[in-house]
């Protein structure tokens, strides 16, 4: 492990401070290293081009928004090959939420999350992207659970 000398204004650390405490970090570098992790998983895609990827679009929407369900059902019909899976809920009265489930080059997953965000009547969208690693090891054909520690 290397030893760092940092600088990070006085806001920045607060703001650290607050989620060590809410999280139960056991010091400041663990909270560090962690934050650092996420920083670079959510990053990683961009920096390596156009990666495969798998992603969770989750959006909610105005269930009494007109034609917005049809728009989104044809959104989702003309990209039905990204479209792995989807969940939908019933908030209340007029909301849905809904949680699609995507997998393809990340510009393009990026580009369809965009295109059903920017709905009118979506009221909230995010978009989570995981690198696809099944495709560079060859192994398409296998839905096995490969797991490995931190």
């Amino acid at each position: 492990m290397q030893r760092i000398t940092i600088s990070i204004d006085d806001d920045l650390m607060e703001e650290i401070d607050k989620i060590i405490k809410q999280k139960n970090y056991q010091n400041r570098s663990e909270a560090i290293r962690d934050l650092t992790r996420t920083g670079i998983q959510n990053s990683s895609l961009i920096v390596e081009g156009n990666p495969p990827c798998v992603a969770a679009l989750v959006y909610v929407y105005d269930h009494e928004s007109r034609e917005l369900s049809k728009r989104l059902t044809r959104t989702f019909h003309d990209q039905h090959d990204m479209t792995l899976a989807s969940l939908h809920v019933h908030l209340d009265h007029g909301s849905c939420m809904e949680v699609s489930m995507l997998k393809g080059n990340s510009d393009e997953v990026e580009r369809l999350a965009e295109q059903v965000i920017t709905e009118r009547g979506v009221r909230y969208g995010k978009l989570v992207m995981v690198p696809d690693n099944t495709s560079v090891q060859g192994d398409e054909g296998h839905h096995g659970h490969h797991h490995h520690d931190d």
